[in-house]
């Protein structure tokens, strides 16, 4: 996999997550979600 699909990848699941969750936890949540998102893909 090259970075470029790698980074598109990350970047997807960031988004999915702050889509899903929008804002007002603390960023330890994000990161949990964020590791869950990322691990399915």
């Amino acid at each position: 996999m090259e970075h470029k699909e790698l980074t598109e990848k990350i970047i997807g699941c960031a988004y999915k997550v702050y889509n899903q969750m929008e804002f007002g936890f603390l960023e330890s949540v994000y990161e949990k979600c964020l590791l869950m998102e990322l691990s399915k893909a």
